[in-house]
């Protein structure tokens, strides 16, 4: 079946739901709903995008466990290069830090002190609803909970919403996928020739005026829970700031979810965002710039995508036939 994006026929769908019966799928994704808490209890949060990745799998098989077996592989057949880009995405990142450019250090900091009255927002911040002293150890306040919960949905997000347009409508996958990996890639160009340093590695250097602490996973100090990277464990990059894509990848959400959902409930998307921005910022992980950078390179990603998307209509309809 060849379904219209945009005004063109585009590539064909999984097969459509529905195949599996009502009882059948509920038992199903109990399953799969008892086994990712269980998992997620005992080993961790699926942190990873690949082990992400294969528990979205997983629960496809879930949802439409009595469909035939090309329906499930239609799944690897989709989704193969997209492990594959974002397993290069990630080892790449993870290099960009070995190529000798200068790290930019001062810049940011700078720029939040303008923009903070002398002092940066993480700084006020932290003064303002840290403990004394400002510890990942110390209580968790309700916020923590709540905002490094908002900071733990980056690592899950883009890729659900993935998982859910697949099985749903694949060339809407199609459409959303495009951006996530553009989005990615282009952060990946200004990580390597603009390496930078976040507040907290900026504090251990003395660069602030008062210190502050990278304080992520305290929230969930108190829930037993932790994140677990078993596939690409160990590769990261510290220097990789600028822009923020924690940022960029929730203004993508929310940028990609208003432009293709009709209720007006949709705007209230942009909150999520907002929360992600007041999370990094807090927790010492971002400066404000590197969230306004996220945000115009999320911006670009939407409109470039559009760009081309509108183009390549024009380009088909031009095409002699016969």
């Amino acid at each position: 079946m060849v379904q219209q994006v945009d005004g063109r026929a585009d590539l064909e769908e999984v097969p459509g739901p529905g195949r599996t019966r009502r009882p059948v799928r509920a038992a199903a994704m109990a399953v799969y709903a008892g086994l990712l808490v269980a998992w997620s209890l005992t080993v961790g949060v699926p942190n990873d995008p690949v082990q992400v990745i294969v528990w979205l799998y997983l629960g496809t098989i879930a949802w439409n466990i009595e469909a035939p077996p090309r329906h499930h592989l239609a799944f690897l057949r989709d989704w193969w290069p997209v492990v594959v880009g974002l397993v290069i995405y990630f080892f790449s990142r993870g290099l960009t830090d070995e190529l000798g450019l200068p790290v930019h250090w001062r810049m940011p900091i700078r720029f939040d002190e303008w923009l903070g009255g002398g002092l940066t927002p993480t700084e006020r911040l932290q003064d303002a609803w840290c403990a004394d002293p400002c510890t990942k150890d110390s209580a968790p306040r309700w916020y923590d909970v709540l905002l490094t919960t908002v900071y733990c949905t980056h690592f899950v997000a883009g890729l659900t919403i993935a998982g859910v347009l697949w099985v749903r409508k694949r060339t809407e996958w199609v459409l959303w996928m495009r951006r996530y990996l553009a989005i990615n890639y282009g952060a990946l160009v200004v990580y390597i020739v603009y390496p930078m340093a976040p507040p907290w590695m900026a504090s251990q250097e003395g660069l602030l005026q008062t210190e502050v602490t990278r304080i992520t996973s305290r929230g969930w100090s108190d829930l037993g829970l932790d994140r677990i990277d078993l596939i690409l464990h160990g590769v990261g990059n510290p220097v990789a700031a600028m822009p923020s894509l924690h940022a960029g990848i929730s203004y993508l959400i929310a940028m990609y979810a208003i432009w293709r959902l009709t209720t007006p409930l949709r705007w209230l998307l942009a909150l999520y965002p907002l929360a992600m921005s007041t999370a990094l910022v807090y927790y010492a992980e971002h400066y404000v710039i590197d969230i306004v950078a996220g945000a115009l390179l999320a911006a670009v990603v939407m409109a470039g995508c559009r760009i081309w998307e509108e183009r390549r209509v024009r380009t088909r309809s031009t095409e002699p036939t016969g």
